[in-house]
This record gives C-alpha cells, structure tokens and sequence, in this order.
C-alpha cells in the first residue's frame, strides 16, 4: 500500500498539519488506518515518520485530533524543538511510530512497573536513509529499550528500514551492537540527557538500560496493538484515554462512533489553513548544550 502526504498551514508554526491519503487519494488517520504489519509473514511493520534525522523539530502523531495528523508539539504555547546535546544534532535516527498500537496508561507493566505513555509505541530507524516527514516505511524489528518518561512506561523500538543496504546484515540487537558500536550508548545516551537544557532530570529506564531482544520487542507492539484495538472498539473512548481521538476511515464500521466519512474527512480537513509559506527556525535552535556526563 503506498500512501501520500498533504501539508497544511504553515511549517515552523502551531497551525501546521501532515494530513495523510491512501493510493486512491482518501484521507486517512495514520494513527487508526495504516496496518501495523507492512508484511505479517516475513515479520515486518509499518513505521510512519515524524521526525527525519538530524532535525530538531519535535514532530508527532496528533493522537487527539481527528485523523491524527503530524503536528510539531508546543511547549508553553509555541512549537517546541530538541536541543542539541553534545555531541548529538537533532534526532540521531528516523524517528516515528508504529500505527495501530497504543501503550494504555492505564496497564501498569510488570517489567517497568508503569502504565503507557497514551502514544503509539515509538521507533528509531536506524538505516542510512534521512527520511521524509510523513514518510510510512517497513522496517525489520531489532530490539527494544524501555525508557520511564516521567513516571510513564515510554517504549522505544530500534529496528531497520527492510530496503536499506545494510537491512540483511542487522537483525538482532546484537548485531547492532556488533556492526555499530557505540550507538546503542549513544541512544540510550539522547534519551537519558535530551531533556536537560529543558530543566529537567534525565530519563531513566527499566532493565539497567539495556536493550531487549527481538522477540521481546515484538512482544511489546503485538501487546500494544491489543490495547489499540481495544481502545478503537470501545463507546467510550473519551473515559478509556486521555483525550483520544479514534475517528477512522477504515477499521470502523458506519455504525461505530468512531467511523468517519469521506466527506467528513475532508470537512475535517478543510478546517484548517491552506498551506502557506514556511516560517524561519527561531536561532536558538542551533545552539548546543554541554553537559559533564554522569558516572
């Protein structure tokens, strides 16, 4: 399945928008719509792209909006960018998210002790690609880290675009390690210090910090998808989640709540602005912050 992207407002400010279409040119949620699988027999998934490497616009799936799409999150009303932590620029990897997945607040996982984070499970692709904002690409799974984002369970899945070159030498965290070294520590060193120059702590993990394996990681979104579609199959969905929004073109029926038209899927569309021009990136973007690492 191929699918296209529809910018609207403005980029670098609080009224842009990625809307998303399928090959016949219908809007679609990326949240609700895409499948997870991209190939359930050879294993892969889909990853939808919020985030190209060494960008620092914090893009994400507007999970409370309808049809879900991309969005630049905003910190005390203005979109918010990552800070450049030495020695990292921007996102070290294709960040994104797994569609059809959602880490329920309300389970408190047995290994981090934790309920989700009331996301899609997260993915850093680790190919030799930068990818494009909005961009839904197969990926391999390699393993998984489980960070604790202020006191939620906030999992990040490490895997590998299915087309890139090196694809067919990665396919188990120890072959990142072995074929990569250091970048793993680096990973788990972004997460931990991203947040600094916001003034606040670093992020700790379940597990010491180390990754799981593959099947681990399948595991955790095979779980994840069980708690979307619980949450896309209930009435209540407002009381179930913070906020939701479920509305799909795909997976509900006409009857469902959830359920939305074509037509009301462009009404919902053209709501918002027509794409304009892009505004400059505030200087202070680029700056860089040091900090003395922790033993």
């Amino acid at each position: 399945m191929s699918y296209t992207v529809e910018e609207r407002g403005n980029v670098n400010t609080l009224s842009y928008r990625l809307f998303f279409k399928d090959a016949d040119g219908k809007y679609i949620s990326p949240f609700h719509d895409i499948p997870m699988y991209a190939d359930e027999a050879r294993g892969l998934f889909n990853m939808v792209v919020e985030v190209p490497r060494w960008t620092n616009a914090k893009m994400e799936i507007a999970t409370e909006e309808a049809l879900n799409p991309i969005k630049q999150d905003v910190k005390k009303g203005k979109v918010r960018y990552v800070a450049n932590v030495f020695p990292h620029k921007g996102y070290i990897w294709n960040y994104g998210a797994i569609p059809q997945t959602w880490e329920d607040p309300r389970h408190e996982n047995a290994d981090t002790g934790s309920g989700g984070d009331n996301d899609p499970v997260d993915v850093c692709e680790i190919g030799t690609k930068v990818c494009s904002r909005g961009e839904v690409v197969r990926v391999k799974v390699l393993g998984v880290l489980a960070m604790i984002d202020e006191g939620e369970t906030d999992w990040k899945v490490m895997a590998i675009n299915v087309e890139d070159p090196e694809a067919g030498a990665l396919n188990s965290i120890g072959d990142v390690q072995r074929l990569k070294p250091g970048y793993l520590e680096a990973t788990v060193d972004w997460f931990t210090r991203y947040k600094l120059p916001d003034g606040k702590p670093e992020n700790r993990f379940a597990f010491d910090g180390q990754f799981r394996d593959k099947d681990f990681a399948v595991e955790t979104i095979r779980k994840a998808h069980g708690f979307w579609k619980a949450l896309v199959e209930s009435r209540q969905t407002a009381s179930a989640a913070k906020g939701l929004n479920c509305k799909n073109t795909r997976v509900s029926s006409g009857e469902s709540p959830h359920h939305c038209s074509e037509d009301e899927a462009k009404a919902v569309v053209d709501k918002t602005s027509p794409c304009g021009s892009e505004e400059p990136v505030p200087s202070t973007v680029h700056q860089w912050f040091y900090y003395e690492r922790k033993k």
